[in-house]
């Protein structure tokens, strides 16, 4: 009974899998067909012969300028959400100050209010600086930090001794040498999963770059993939190229970090 209980378990988890992955799968084969051949083979139809000639075709696009603006500005988010998370989450864990956990609190319910209902605003004030269609339009409202990135360190930081900190503290370091010497070289597992968060999500961004950019000058991947599908008539073959240039760096990301991440799981009781 139990070999058969496990039988069917590896039977349903090879088919989940299969279910999962299929999509992707053939997106890529997609990638490597001929728009000729995908209009008369049908999508299931194997790439007679691998044709490369899609991806040479997203340079000619300006795809490439996306890529490197998603890039960039992703970079810039990342440091950013860590250096202003980092402090604010220890200054909610270790320092003591009047209304410490009132305010984390106030500031963590924020979490439950929908992103789509601070596009406006947002909107508006960046259009009040001047600073509509610009990369720094795109980077200003993500990078100084973020209720989850400041939750998930807090949490973490409030599992490490007071001790430690108290007995650097005692050798004369300030809270910018505890934080450095003390507290990031014992959260690495959490700020490595807080990274790779953040660079999916703004890897994946699309509704905020949509509203606050125009033209191709600052358009981020997303944005690109979608008028890829406008611009050359729902080629599926040019955009499946698109998808899958995105989705690349995300799994290399994964697969180069996935010990830190279920190390991270296991340190910080993550479900």
């Amino acid at each position: 009974m139990t070999l058969l209980r496990a039988a069917l378990l590896y039977v349903a988890m090879t088919l989940g899998g299969v279910i999962t992955l299929a999509p992707f799968a053939l997106g890529l084969l997609t990638s490597f067909t001929s728009a000729h051949q995908f209009a008369t083979g049908g999508p299931l139809a194997w790439p007679r012969p691998f044709t490369l000639a899609n991806y040479v075709d997203l340079g000619g696009a300006g795809f490439g300028r996306a890529l490197a603006v998603t890039a960039l500005m992703t970079t810039l988010i990342v440091l950013g959400q860590l250096s202003f998370s980092v402090l604010g989450a220890y200054a909610f864990a270790k320092l003591r100050f009047p209304g410490r956990d009132a305010l984390f609190w106030v500031y963590v319910a924020t979490l439950m209010v929908p992103t789509t209902v601070t596009v406006v605003p947002l909107y508006l004030m960046l259009a009040q600086l001047g600073l509509r269609n610009t990369f720094w339009a795109l980077v200003l409202p993500f990078v100084f930090g973020s209720p989850y990135a400041i939750f998930l360190l807090r949490e973490h930081f409030r599992t490490i001794p007071d001790d430690l900190v108290n007995a650097a503290r005692l050798d004369g370091a300030t809270t910018l040498d505890v934080i450095v010497h003390v507290v990031l070289p014992a959260s690495r597992p959490v700020l490595v999963t807080l990274a790779l968060i953040t660079v999916v999500s703004q890897w994946n961004n699309f509704m905020w770059p949509l509203v606050i950019t125009s033209g191709p000058k600052w358009r981020v991947l997303t944005v690109a993939t979608a008028a890829l599908q406008s611009q050359y008539n729902a080629q599926w073959t040019l955009v499946m190229a698109a998808t899958t240039v995105a989705i690349v760096p995300l799994i290399v990301l994964f697969v180069v970090f996935q010990r830190r991440i279920a190390r991270s799981i296991v340190v910080t009781g993550l479900k």
